[in-house]
């Protein structure tokens, strides 16, 4: 039995949700959340996203096993682990058949917790108690039981966030997208409840730096991190009787503080470089010790962890920690060394702009209040309505945004079968391949041309000024995900994990805008009815 075969849904009791009058507010957005609630229902999303989880957790479980067949199997014979790997699959199958209903429920619920969770532009504790004290909240989230309520902890929200990779949300965005394209059965209700489909047939796209949730890379503060991390990491080994020779650990801490401290002072000194020189020799002598004790102590853990009560993981991961931050170390202090004691510039290819996270970069944005920004680039490609089709974050320093545009209207082509027919986005997109291959494939050229004398034409036709007057909504678009969906700030540390954060706003973004675009639809139909 296949965990993907996605089991019977049985809605539990629950109790009404009491009438508030008196408060527009709360009315239209209740509106919004039922009906965002009826398209996962009717547009099959919700099923979709279960069937995608199950799929996931068995890819997961077959992986778990094969890792424990080739363990057990490294000096046994063939017959034997043929018999071995056979009770495996069984006991594999016994599993799955007794968890895929709890697994299709955890689902549905995360589904949902992770959608509300974007709606309210909330952190996981905040969230955690707007479930414990919002019946509406409750209701969707599908934890308003009759005898107790047992709203998801912090911790459960944070697990709930990671329960699938970004691709599966993709595919579900896509599919939500996919939906809301198609025309309504003769006679019936569109699943998403619109009256008109929407589609692709303008398309805006723009980019945008999500900046990561770090301090300000200052160079002798980078040191200070290292010091303070390696530290932490002894401090925990010492705590499971571990033991070399060292001095108090937290006396570290306090020399690089100081340090830290008295080097901000030293621009008010006459002879500040000098000054800024000592300093940093001084901070090398104690980052260099620390990297000492941190190589003894994790050559002890590695040798002696078994007299600890640590267990094989926990060792591996205080092990990767400690690698992690040995690793950078040399290249940062080589940093630091370059830049103020050198006096020579560093690339920002080869800079490290934070301790915790590695995959950041540069972004010159040039603009009032944000000339440079540190984070990674992100492409995001709408429709005329307001819903996204295409998102992604790059990992990698991203190239010119005119070498972005081809690759998003080939995702977007392969996605929904066609071509957008026309594209508008600002001058930072115009090149000449980027206007060949617009003409090759067909698609209206909407990009704002960098010659000055080519926009003077172009500003003439009609339909031209139409995809730059509405491209401006785009930039609004992307506030709306970054200060709403993601309240201001993306918090998940690591790429991946800032990756899933955008995927889940941007889902959660477009099953409210199909839910106010059909509320709209429909108000705008009933005005035409009375009026006629």
């Amino acid at each position: 039995m296949s965990l993907s075969v996605i089991p019977a849904y049985q809605p539990h009791l629950s109790p009404n949700i009491p009438k508030v009058v008196n408060n527009k507010e709360y009315e239209e957005f209740y509106s919004i959340l039922t009906q965002i609630n009826k398209n996962l229902i009717k547009g099959k999303i919700e099923e979709e996203f279960v069937r995608l989880c199950l799929e996931h957790k068995e890819k997961e479980l077959v992986e778990v096993i094969e890792e424990e067949n080739k363990e057990k199997e490294e000096n046994k014979e063939k017959e034997e682990n043929k018999e071995k790997e056979e009770n495996n699959v069984n006991a594999a199958k016994k599993l799955n058949s007794g968890a895929k209903k709890r697994m299709s429920k955890t689902a549905r619920r995360a589904l949902r917790c992770n959608i509300g969770q974007k709606l309210k532009g909330e952190s996981f504790r905040d969230f955690s108690n707007s479930l414990a004290d919002s019946r509406l909240w409750q209701w969707f989230c599908l934890i308003d039981e009759l005898a107790v309520i047992k709203p998801p902890s912090k911790s459960t929200l944070e697990r709930y966030d990671k329960i699938v990779p970004d691709s599966i949300i993709e595919k579900v965005r896509d599919q939500l997208t996919r939906k809301a394209m198609e025309s309504a059965p003769s006679e019936e209700e569109h699943p998403l409840g619109l009256v008109e489909p929407i589609n692709i047939d303008r398309t805006f796209v723009d980019t945008s730096c999500l900046k990561a949730n770090i301090h300000f890379p200052v160079d002798w503060v980078l040191l200070r991190d290292i010091v303070i991390r390696l530290i932490g990491i002894i401090v925990v080994i010492r705590k499971h009787k571990l033991f070399n020779r060292m001095s108090h650990p937290e006396s570290f801490i306090k020399e690089i503080n100081n340090l830290c401290i008295e080097m901000t002072h030293t621009r008010r000194k006459e002879n500040a470089k000098q000054e800024r020189k000592r300093i940093l020799r001084k901070m090398k002598s104690i980052v260099n010790t620390v990297r000492d004790h941190g190589k003894r102590y994790r050559d002890l853990l590695d040798e002696d962890w078994r007299k600890t009560d640590l267990s094989k993981k926990e060792k591996d991961h205080l092990l990767r920690r400690l690698d992690k931050v040995l690793g950078l170390l040399p290249q940062a202090v080589k940093q630091a060394h370059e830049r103020i004691i050198g006096g020579r510039q560093v690339l920002n290819k080869d800079k490290i702009l934070s301790l915790h996270e590695t995959e950041i970069h540069v972004i010159v944005r040039g603009k009032s209040g944000a000339e440079v920004e540190y984070g990674n680039t992100w492409v995001i490609a709408e429709q005329e309505s307001g819903i996204i089709i295409y998102s992604k974050l790059i990992k990698d320093q991203a190239k010119a945004d005119c070498h972005l545009l081809e690759p998003a209207l080939e995702t977007i082509a392969g996605t929904f079968g066609s071509y957008p027919g026309g594209v508008g986005c600002d001058r930072n997109f115009d090149s000449t391949d980027v206007r060949a291959y617009l003409l090759q494939k067909g698609i209206y050229n909407g990009v704002c041309p960098r010659d000055s004398k080519m926009l003077q034409e172009r500003l003439k036709e009609e339909t031209f000024c139409h995809y730059q007057t509405r491209r401006s909504q785009t930039e609004g678009r992307i506030g709306i995900i970054k200060n709403g969906f993601l309240d201001g700030k993306l918090r998940s540390k690591g790429f991946l994990h800032r990756e899933l954060g955008v995927g889940w706003a941007v889902l959660a973004h477009n099953l409210w805008a199909l839910a106010r675009l059909a509320i709209a639809q429909r108000k705008a139909l009933e005005r035409e009815a009375k009026a006629a």
